[in-house]
């Protein structure tokens, strides 16, 4: 009886590890899962933030330092992340989007996250994950005007 039993322990090991091992990068991916979408919320905030300060001609600078671009484009934080991802909207007091923000009053700054999706480390389970919508409004502050009337510079 023993003789037949010999490779049990080995073959029960290999199921056990193999769906041991898949719940365990699950769990890591789930958890950098949590980590990106932490990090896009922060991601909208900042560019609202950026875009409340600077003038208004200058959106695109306010997205690439939200989004932590590095030179060649990408984010150095978030795989695929980039200024082209951020969307920023200046609105009026009513909460629409104004047309031509230099020639209109501007009561607040929206950025918005679009078309983003997380690639995930463990194939063929679930390739990407498409991210939500996600969106940050602030009251506009200076928009690139001190108190002096002097044009701050917003172009790193």
């Amino acid at each position: 009886m023993k003789r037949r039993q010999r490779g049990l322990a080995t073959v029960e090991f290999a199921i056990i590890s193999t769906v041991l091992m898949i719940v365990l990068f699950g769990i890591i991916e789930m958890g950098r899962a949590l980590f990106v979408m932490n990090t896009l919320a922060e991601v909208t905030r900042r560019a609202a933030r950026v875009a409340t300060v600077c003038p208004v001609g200058t959106p695109g600078y306010a997205a690439s330092i939200a989004a932590f671009e590095g030179s060649g484009g990408g984010s150095r934080l978030i795989s695929g992340l980039s200024a082209g991802n951020l969307v920023i909207e200046y609105l009026d007091p009513d909460g629409a989007v104004v047309p031509d923000p230099a020639t209109a009053t501007v009561a607040f700054v929206r950025a918005r996250l679009v078309n983003f999706t997380l690639d995930l480390a463990i194939p063929f389970i679930l390739p990407s994950i498409p991210m939500p919508p996600f969106s940050a409004t602030l009251p506009a502050e200076s928009l690139g005007f001190s108190r002096a009337g002097v044009l701050e510079t917003c172009t790193g």
